[in-house]
């Protein structure tokens, strides 16, 4: 008999009506593709406004993946609106903070890219900083406008996750924030840094919950197929038999 793929519940970024189009839900190509080449079905969410229906999908599923998108509102974790923060739509906020508390109320299984781990760590009780440059004025470049392929050095910590993505050698991996892990939330460990200390990587230490973010966006076209086996990884830590993603030179 066929084992049953894990099946993961993707949220979805969204954008607000305007004069010339209607409002609209999307996600990058690169979240359920990538999901789908590591052995899971993808499920989209909508950004659903009833805390009861969004408990009877998450009933059906085996994990959460939360994308990237744009910034976290500072002011819904007291702090004030720094110049430099480029808000995500508040229909789409508002969602994903419910969504994040929901399933970690439940201990579901999560894996949270780009703006979505800064966002799992704010909801555990961390904070961040809001503008890089400013912030750690001695840290190297996170975002570049001029290179959406903009790279830098990632260094693991032995014994976590990222350690059995990447193993030994020389990593590189994209960068596109400005906001980034500050104080970081009781019950989770970082387990990657650039180079300067920015924390690229989280995973939970909480026997009940298995839960990571990684700052960078394997998903991405940007994104080498080593990085792809972070989500590999994510399944294979919900005890999913998952094939081996061919590493292409």
């Amino acid at each position: 008999m066929k084992s049953k793929k894990p099946l993961i519940a993707l949220n979805a970024d969204y954008r607000g009506a305007k004069k010339d189009s209607p409002a609209f839900s999307f996600v990058q190509a690169g979240y359920y593709d990538s999901l789908s080449r590591a052995g899971a079905v993808p499920v989209v969410l909508p950004p659903l406004a009833d805390e009861d229906d969004l408990n009877q999908v998450l009933d059906q599923v085996d994990g959460l993946v939360m994308v990237g998108g744009s910034d976290l509102d500072p002011r819904q974790d007291g702090f004030m609106l720094h110049p430099a923060v480029r808000l995500m739509d508040g229909r789409r906020e508002a969602f994903d903070r419910i969504l994040v508390r929901v399933a970690a109320e439940r201990r579901l299984p999560m894996l949270c890219i780009g703006v979505a781990m800064q966002l799992l760590n704010v909801s555990q009780g961390g904070n961040l900083f809001l503008h890089i440059p400013e912030d750690l004025p001695k840290a190297l470049p996170h975002r570049d406008p001029l290179d959406p392929a903009h790279r830098h050095a990632l260094e693991v910590v032995p014994g976590t996750l990222m350690e059995r993505v990447y193993g030994e050698g020389e990593i590189r991996v994209n960068s596109y924030h400005h906001m980034a892990i500050d104080d970081l939330a009781p019950g989770f460990m970082v387990s990657a840094r650039c180079p300067d200390g920015v924390v690229e990587a989280i995973e939970s230490t909480m026997d009940d919950w298995f839960a990571l973010g990684v700052q960078f966006h394997p998903e991405s076209d940007s994104a080498t197929a080593l990085d792809l086996r972070i989500f590999e990884e994510f399944l294979s830590g919900l005890g999913a038999e998952v094939p081996q993603i061919r590493l292409v030179a």
